[in-house]
């Protein structure tokens, strides 16, 4: 009788394959290839703060989809800023997130590595003077990437459709409103990703809005460069 076993095994360091013949036994070793990422963030905006940037590399999904439901960890990012959720998540195989919020006119340098290839990188970040506003890239491919390979990216603003945009003191938690930072109960009548349409603001009449021109933002909102550095 002829058993066949099936064996797995996981190094950090490398995978070693066995091919046996009828007269010799050769082995083939493919040893990991680290990579590293310095990726540099600019906010293009005039009077929103953006919350420390949350990189991660992964093989797999998008972090969000246009046009449908938000979840819970973007939810989450685009209310408070807090990336915790998404940096716990299933998909992340690495993650570095900026010490501090990128503020108007400010630069951020973060440096993201990995023991081994991916395939994405993604990004996203909560516009702070406002009630569900983030701005990111979403499943950049890096397969192709090779050394010193650079690319310069312009991000959008989303709506992540999780909260209504009143613009309130009491539901935007940036410096303008200083308000509740997060709410579980969804209030926005679209549930779903969208485009950021932008903010209205006092001065245009919104009358629940603690905000003024000053938050006011255009597309694009930040500029990202992507360097593989190793």
């Amino acid at each position: 009788m002829i058993k066949f076993t099936k064996v797995a095994v996981a190094t950090a360091a490398a995978l070693t394959l066995v091919a046996c013949g009828d007269d010799n036994n050769d082995s083939v070793t493919v040893v990991a290839t680290p990579v590293e990422y310095q990726v540099t963030l600019s906010n293009l905006t005039n009077g929103q703060p953006i919350s420390p940037p949350a990189l991660i590399l992964h093989n797999s999904s998008a972090l969000w989809t246009i046009g449908s439901p938000a979840s819970n960890a973007l939810e989450l990012l685009a209310e408070s800023g807090d990336s915790s959720l998404l940096q716990s998540s299933s998909l992340v195989t690495s993650v570095a997130v900026s010490a501090v919020p990128v503020l108007p006119g400010e630069t951020s340098t973060v440096t993201i590595s990995h023991g081994d290839l991916v395939s994405y990188l993604s990004f996203a970040s909560m516009l702070g003077n406002s009630n569900d506003a983030f701005t990111g890239l979403n499943k950049i491919d890096l397969s192709s990437f090779a050394i010193n390979d650079s690319v310069k990216y312009s991000t959008l603003a989303y709506d992540a459709g999780t909260e209504a945009n009143t613009e309130s003191a009491e539901t935007v938690p940036g410096p303008a409103g200083g308000g509740e930072a997060y709410n579980p109960q969804r209030d926005d009548n679209n549930n779903f990703v969208a485009m950021h349409a932008g903010i209205i603001s006092a001065d245009d009449g919104l009358s629940s809005s603690v905000l003024t021109y000053q938050q006011k933002f255009d597309n694009p909102v930040m500029s990202v460069t992507i360097t593989r550095i190793k």
